[in-house]
């Protein structure tokens, strides 16, 4: 049975205009979450695994509109429960694992402006991070009869000892003294210098007295420092989560395309040797980003080798232990689940308001199954989107019938959302295809 929880009118607004649009809300997902429970499982247990100061990474697999983003926010809520700090972003043209013009840089930039914790879920958490960090050390420092650098400076020894530690460090305590004195340009500055704000060390040196900044060639290393630091600061370690991988595939020059392939090859390595610790990264993406012989990851015979599936997983037997998840599909037991969890959200969880009856929920998936086929539980967002239109719809005109509505409703598959097909067209039987560069060119003879 449906949740008889109340539900919030903050929660029930987000979560009925996020599905409006088509995309996942950041609150109440518990409300309309369905499904996936082994998958769900597993990933707890690769949180409980950086939380212990190991570390994981996960690749999560599935078409447009089949649930990534859901399932992964769904992971990153779990993960701020579990005293984890979060990282979020989608990659765009503009953000990428390894540039040379400042995407990378770009791409740490939203990370930590996205960074949250349980009491700040909705991002921008690293300052009240770094003041946690602070004021605990004051503290210490006053009970120890201690000067408040020499603390600063014995809290932060095990990241000198990391790539480009001990200019962390020296921000860090530039922070703490510019806390101290209430300078308010002072934290600030350190502050900016912490979300790669600053493009040159100039500018950097002359603020905070250090020569480095966090640019496109040290990604990954500072985001391994940010793990060590939020362990420091008292949380379980730290989940970084890369949405809409998907902008790497399709990435038209070869040589950039590689080095972001390098990067994610170098994570991979670093995560599954266990050079690393207290991180764990989460990155989703299509099939085609993945299994794309020309242009995704399989292309990159390392990371070929290292994605492959389990070969004795067939025959419906599956193994979540792999580095590749597979979102399963939806079943449609699960997709009347979601629709009465929807109907449920609309009453704000209040039996006696829903908007239609049982008998609806049939008849509505009955004429999407006419309309699209079994896409419409396998990728279930437009399905969704019609479903909340019609809710929304009954809401506002009390005196409409339902069963009109259904049988007029127009549903379509769901197509990635820029409209660009995925996989390259082939060439037309009776033409040539001619490599020139990574492009193809293809005419008749």
């Amino acid at each position: 049975m449906p949740d008889s929880t109340p539900i919030k009118p903050r929660e029930r607004d987000v979560i009925v205009q996020a599905l409006r649009a088509g995309v996942v809300p950041k609150l109440g997902l518990q409300h309309i979450q369905v499904g996936r429970a082994p998958e769900v499982e597993e990933l707890i247990k690769d949180i409980g695994r950086i939380a212990d100061g190991g570390a994981g990474i996960r690749f999560v697999i599935g078409d447009y509109g089949a649930g990534k983003t859901f399932f992964m926010n769904l992971i990153r809520l779990v993960a701020l429960e579990r005293k984890v700090v979060v990282m979020s972003a989608d990659l765009a043209p503009s953000r990428r694992l390894h540039a040379t013009d400042g995407q990378a840089r770009s791409l740490f930039n939203e990370l930590t402006r996205n960074l949250s914790t349980r009491t700040r879920p909705d991002g921008g958490a690293l300052a009240s991070i770094v003041e946690r960090f602070v004021g605990d050390a004051l503290q210490e420092a006053k009970t120890s009869n201690v000067k408040v650098e020499d603390e600063i400076q014995r809290r932060l020894a095990p990241l000198q000892d990391l790539v480009s530690g001990f200019d962390f460090a020296t921000v860090l305590q530039h922070y703490c003294r510019a806390y101290d004195e209430g300078s308010e340009e002072g934290k600030t500055a350190a502050l900016r210098w912490l979300r790669a704000e600053y493009g040159t060390r100039t500018e950097a040196k002359a603020a905070l007295g250090v020569r480095e900044i966090i640019d496109d060639g040290r990604f990954y290393d500072y985001l391994k420092l940010y793990a060590a630091f939020m362990r420091l600061a008292g949380y379980g370690g730290l989940l970084v989560v890369l949405d809409e991988m998907v902008n790497l595939y399709k990435l038209t020059n070869s040589a950039s395309r590689s080095a972001n392939y390098e990067q994610i090859l170098r994570i991979l390595n670093d995560v599954l040797q266990g050079g690393a610790a207290g991180i764990g990264f989460l990155m989703g993406g299509t099939p085609e980003f993945l299994m794309d012989p020309r242009r995704g990851l399989y292309s990159y015979s390392a990371l070929q080798s290292r994605l492959a599936e389990n070969r004795f997983a067939q025959n419906g037997l599956v193994d979540l232990s792999g580095p590749v998840l597979r979102l399963q599909n939806l079943t449609q037991e699960d997709l009347f689940v979601l629709l009465r969890n929807i109907r449920n959200v609309f009453a704000a969880g209040d039996a006696s308001r829903y908007l239609v009856p049982d008998a609806a929920l049939t008849a509505f998936m009955s004429h999407c199954s006419k309309r699209i086929g079994d896409a419409y539980f396998r990728t279930p967002r437009n399905t969704v989107t019609a479903f909340v239109n019609l809710l929304s719809v009954l809401e506002q005109n009390p005196g409409a019938k339902w069963q009109e509505l259904v049988d007029a409703a127009d549903i379509s598959t769901a197509v990635p959302e820029d409209g660009e097909p995925l996989v390259m067209p082939m060439a037309a039987p009776g033409s040539e295809v001619k490599a020139n560069g990574d492009q193809l060119t293809a005419f008749k003879l």
